[in-house]
């Protein structure tokens, strides 16, 4: 007896787009591999340079005011953790804004053409159903695809314009929270930058402090300079958070955004077209 084969399986956000686990881990490890190598050949050496000269002309002339450099300011290992921590956020918040961008583009297509004046019955879901089915399959994972797909499902169903609406605002409330939680790591990342930073402040006072008995005897530019440098890795920090922290905004409010405008380009495409006899 020959079976009837089984239908295939709707497509997935998976299988037309890389796994975001995968594109973060990449992003990763060419952030760490880029910036450690402009400190190794150009941050830390200069660096040093800078803090050696700073350290002579502090033993010349105790009077002297130590110039604050970029190079300096950032020319330690809890730096370049935060640096690495800060650019690894920016990329992923890029990539989250191009996929938001990919899914808002569809909005500006016809979807589901349903003439002005024709009304959408029950009976008729299916065919507009085969529309939707008729798209590219990179196409067919995003949001407003997705949701179209539900509400005619919904509609033919059970035949109710108000479980069909409701069915719509259900998968847009879902993929609103799917987006705000996949900025989990950004929060993470938002959070750890400034302890990365206290981490480098007390270290660094731990060691000014080791150089207290020289300060005792008249020689102060050890103590000096170590807690020039500790504080330096807590103001890094806390500017690059609030950097982030804007554009984590920033791109909350476009995703957000992005799924009012779909719940509302459904409402104004579909159901409003809907009759029942």
């Amino acid at each position: 007896m020959v079976t009837a084969a089984a239908p295939a399986p709707r497509a997935t956000r998976t299988a037309n787009y890389p796994s975001e686990f995968f594109v973060t881990l990449i992003m990763l490890v060419a952030t760490i591999v880029v910036v450690h190598a402009l400190y190794v050949s150009w941050i830390r050496p200069n660096g040093d340079e800078i803090v050696a000269q700073e350290q002579a002309r502090l033993k010349a002339d105790k009077d002297y005011v130590p110039q604050r450099s970029l190079l300096l300011t950032i020319n330690a290992p809890e730096q370049e953790v935060e640096i690495i921590h800060f650019i690894w956020a920016l990329l992923i918040l890029g990539y989250k804004a191009v996929l938001v961008r990919r899914e808002r583009k569809l909005l500006e297509r016809e979807l589901i053409h349903v003439p002005e004046g024709i009304k959408v019955l029950p009976e008729d879901a299916k065919d507009y159903s085969r529309q939707l089915e008729a798209l590219p399959p990179q196409d067919k994972p995003m949001l407003v695809v997705r949701a179209l797909q539900r509400t005619l499902d919904r509609f033919s169903a059970t035949r109710s314009i108000r479980d069909s609406a409701e069915t719509s605002k259900s998968v847009c409330d879902s993929e609103a929270d799917r987006l705000d939680s996949g900025l989990a790591m950004v929060r993470y990342i938002a959070w750890a930058i400034p302890a990365i930073g206290f981490i480098g402040t007390v270290r660094h006072i731990g060691d000014a402090l080791l150089q207290a008995h020289k300060a005792v005897s008249g020689d102060i530019t050890g103590v000096t300079s170590g807690l020039g440098i500790a504080f330096n890795a807590t103001f890094v920090a806390l500017l690059l958070t609030l950097i982030l922290m804007f554009f984590l905004h920033q791109l909350q409010q476009v995703q957000e955004q992005f799924v009012h405008d779909t719940d509302h380009w459904i409402d104004q495409h579909l159901i409003r077209h809907m009759q029942v006899r």
